[in-house]
């Protein structure tokens, strides 16, 4: 459970979908003037040199990231993607050296009566995002196990929070327990914008875990996907979703619109992507 880092994948073609996907939400919830706060619960390090061993051993961010750097026909939340990842690498702008995890992304939109509360149980991790935002009082770093702390967390008393639950899933029962958590935590809040990040692995676990949010009686509840390549059972990820319960509005038509770009830009499967509201009204 403690052996996985993130830094290996940091920039990836799953990390774009998940991070211009969650910052097209953050956006989308600014629209209404009032205060919230993001919960991650699973943040990681906060950000990530590409330089490193651990990006340089993978390079999965040169099928990533890498791929829209210089492009010029960017859909616009793609364009705000990827502005918001050359921001961290403003002093060499042209060059991709650094990556920013998901709350680095989301402290850059962050309102002046919005908060975070992060949750890492890595040690190493930990201690590295707690560094990065130890002057930031808006911020607040916990030492734990992210799930449990969802839980306790909501509700919050802002009544608005974006939500980001992104395991490893090192363990198989991580599954499972996700799906519990989340069907938990909405029933604690349930107006509360749950994002759930997933790999497809093997597609019948992870089918599993989605058909139990989509049977909870939660209503509106959306998927996003990217496959890379069709599924099997060889090892390997083949494809990697949000299943976002409570989108604001229009998140699924910019979806539509990124995920037709991304389909025909990143990776071996042109346009096998899902945008699909699984549960409705």
């Amino acid at each position: 459970m403690l052996s996985y880092r993130h830094g290996y994948h940091a920039g990836n073609y799953a990390d774009v979908l998940k991070h211009a996907i969650l910052l097209q939400t953050l956006q989308l919830m600014h629209k209404k003037d009032k205060p919230l706060v993001y919960i991650d619960t699973h943040a990681g390090a906060g950000g990530y040199a590409l330089t490193d061993e651990f990006a340089q051993k993978t390079g999965e961010y040169l099928e990533g990231v890498a791929k829209l750097w210089d492009k010029t026909d960017l859909p616009k939340s793609l364009q705000d993607y990827v502005d918001a990842v050359r921001h961290f690498n403003e002093d060499n702008p042209e060059d991709l050296n650094f990556y920013p995890g998901s709350p680095a992304i989301i402290d850059m939109e962050l309102g002046p009566k919005d908060r975070m509360l992060l949750h890492e149980l890595h040690g190493t991790d930990h201690l590295l995002l707690d560094e990065y935002f130890e002057q930031d009082k808006q911020v607040k770093v916990i030492k734990g196990d992210g799930l449990k702390g969802l839980i306790a967390a909501v509700p919050p008393l802002e009544r608005r929070a974006l939500v980001l639950v992104d395991p490893s899933y090192e363990i198989k029962t991580d599954y499972q327990t996700v799906a519990e958590t989340l069907i938990k935590a909405h029933k604690r809040f349930a107006t509360g914008v749950f994002m759930l990040w997933y790999p497809v692995v093997n597609r019948a676990q992870t089918e599993e875990m989605l058909s139990r949010l989509a049977g909870s009686g939660i209503k509106r509840q959306l998927r996003i996907e990217q496959a890379i390549k069709p599924d099997s059972n060889e090892f390997g990820m083949t494809a990697a979703g949000l299943w976002v319960i409570n989108p604001p509005w229009q998140l699924d038509e910019i979806a539509t619109d990124m995920l037709d770009y991304l389909g025909k830009n990143l990776g071996q499967a042109d346009g096998n992507v899902i945008v699909k509201w699984e549960v409705g009204e």
